[in-house]
């Protein structure tokens, strides 16, 4: 039986936290067991907003994969490579852009928000605007029928879906119109109650050793109105019985829900049982990164397998395109 086709990518602007994985790794893993996969390491997306300072991309590239790796995809169920390393992305992107008209762009409701959000940096660049054409690109080079989105990345899509059904009035039915696969993350916000997010600086990395699990599980905000341990809390608002729903068994959550409720355990010994439970659920992690760690050319190795396969794919595609195109 053939899957469907799904694909999805990540910039690799540093290293992977929690949000990152129960955002989207997590479902990641489960998809390569039904689908024909393919995540790609989105390292020319990561210019759009850094192209001043591209020193760490490549580092940044290799751990990315690292964590990948670590959390469970495997290159045997899935396709994992790197986008520059595929220039017929950039070859199709060229060819999209040809088509694409910029208010479509300019109507990115992405692209407002982080005009606004990232005031501090200079953004009014082409590569910028473009970049949902170079998403596109990377999409239906692979002829994709999902791509895996929460709500909020929907409107990604329908500009793919909508640069694909143009090419197709123009030049025949070469691409299908690929499909938001929306998938359901937990609610897990930073140490601050923000979203977890390495510019806050509010964010668990999934490489942390123990010891700094618990000093950042310390620093965890919980119930504001609860200033002493004697006052009774409202775990509903607390972030720590957040994680405590994802990491501890549930008979601890139980007893956390009652007790917090009730004045009967402390802030400080319900963070250090959820330290000690979030550092034993991320150990396997942690000791698959320490093995990849120690074996750079094996990591090497898997990029260049899955960037071939990746290739194969890319280069049947862009053959169809040019000869729609007549070019």
């Amino acid at each position: 039986m053939n899957r469907k086709r799904v694909l999805s990518g990540m910039r690799p602007t540093g290293q992977l936290h929690l949000g990152n994985f129960h955002g989207a790794l997590e479902n990641w893993v489960k998809m390569q067991e039904e689908y024909d996969c393919f995540f790609f390491i989105a390292d020319w997306h990561a210019l759009t907003s850094d192209y001043e300072n591209t020193k760490n991309i490549k580092g940044f590239v290799k751990n990315m994969m690292i964590d990948w790796l670590s959390v469970g995809l495997s290159p045997e169920k899935c396709t994992l490579f790197v986008q520059s390393h595929i220039k017929e992305h950039a070859e199709l992107f060229l060819l999209l852009s040809m088509i694409t008209p910029v208010p479509w762009l300019e109507r990115n409701p992405t692209y407002k928000e982080q005009i606004a959000q990232l005031s501090n940096k200079d953004l009014s660049t082409f590569g910028f605007l473009g970049y949902p054409v170079l998403q596109a690109a990377d999409i239906i080079i692979y002829k994709a029928d999902g791509v895996p989105v929460g709500v909020d990345q929907v409107p990604h899509v329908e500009i793919t879906r909508e640069i694909a059904r143009r090419f197709n009035y123009f030049y025949g039915e070469i691409f299908p119109e690929p499909q938001a696969i929306l998938t359901q993350t937990p609610k897990i916000l930073g140490l601050d109650r923000r979203k977890m997010s390495k510019s806050y600086n509010n964010a668990i990395y999934l490489s942390e050793s123990p010891d700094e699990i618990a000093k950042k599980v310390s620093q965890m905000i919980t119930d504001p109105q609860r200033a002493k341990k004697s006052d009774p809390g409202n775990p509903e608002v607390c972030n720590v019985f957040e994680f405590h729903k994802l990491y501890s068994e549930k008979d601890i959550v139980e007893r956390a829900d009652t007790e917090c409720r009730k004045a009967q355990i402390g802030c400080v010994e319900c963070k250090k049982i959820l330290a000690k439970n979030l550092s034993s659920a991320l150990a396997p992690i942690r000791e698959k990164r320490i093995y990849y760690e120690s074996h750079p050319e094996i990591v090497a190795e898997l990029i260049m397998t899955g960037g071939n396969k990746a290739r194969k794919v890319a280069k049947a595609t862009m053959e169809e395109v040019r000869g729609a195109v007549k070019i």
